[in-house]
């Protein structure tokens, strides 16, 4: 073999040995509404970091959580409330230390344009509306906690349509195969087709929605992933969101 063949080979194979000792892959499991937001947000931080690569894992903030706790991989945990944020941490998967609150959402209702909903008793005139299941998605929790402020959770229950995560309350309404659904404002506004924002939720008929960040106790031992969360609260990563639609404060 050449010399110069020899010298190339020799150099590649060192870089391939080498680069796991400087290559760090980051496992995010964020809520589902943030999916484009941090997505963008991964993409501007892999431009600053050249070494660092992430896999994002997106669904319902209750799946995700019992997910890492049934063993997933996961060093960033975003959820789309308090609950899940706070489960992880009592089962000591979770760093508390690093938890903190990334941003805030509005409920609304949307659905077929031409409705009148002018309160959520007007919710009665509908025959079917999408709702996140409220035992692992929190737009369903917020939005059952309006029915039930409102005293109507009764007589919605047998309306209600059951979906995985949020974003498929929303492809429910922009089918018509609901005539509304409660959804996130932010995904209404940059997601939706067909379906129209009804009416906004009063944030005094629940929780306000918010999403809590936390390092995984894993994560919580990478610098990498002590800088991405780092870089969550850099003025360049809330210019994203509040390009996209969310609150800061």
């Amino acid at each position: 073999m050449h010399t110069p063949i020899r010298i190339i080979l020799i150099t590649l194979c060192m870089l391939l040995f080498a680069l796991p000792s400087w290559a760090t892959e980051l496992h995010l499991s964020v809520a589902a509404s943030l999916r484009e937001s941090t997505n963008e947000l991964t993409a501007l931080f892999q431009m600053q970091h050249p070494g660092v690569s992430f896999r994002n894992n997106f669904g319902a903030s209750g799946a995700l959580a019992k997910q890492i706790e049934a063993g997933a991989p996961a060093d960033l945990f975003i959820s789309a409330n308090r609950e899940w944020v706070d489960y992880l941490i009592g089962k000591r998967l979770a760093d508390a230390q690093s938890s903190s609150i990334f941003a805030y959402n509005q409920l609304v209702v949307a659905g077929r344009p031409g409705l009148k909903i002018r309160s959520i008793q007007d919710l009665l005139q509908l025959k079917r509306i999408a709702i996140g299941s409220p035992t692992s998605v929190p737009a369903g929790e917020y939005a059952m906690q309006a029915l039930k402020k409102t005293g109507i959770d009764r007589q919605v229950a047998h309306r209600l349509v059951l979906a995985k995560d949020v974003r498929a309350c929303l492809l429910y309404a922009d089918r018509g195969e609901v005539d509304a659904a409660f959804v996130y404002r932010t995904d209404a506004l940059m997601l939706s087709k067909q379906a129209k924002i009804l009416y906004v939720v009063p944030e005094g008929l629940h929780e306000r929605v918010s999403y809590p960040m936390v390092l995984t106790v894993a994560g919580a031992r990478k610098p990498d992933a002590q800088a991405f969360i780092r870089f969550l609260s850099s003025p360049e990563a809330k210019a994203i969101l509040k390009k996209r639609g969310f609150e800061l404060r």
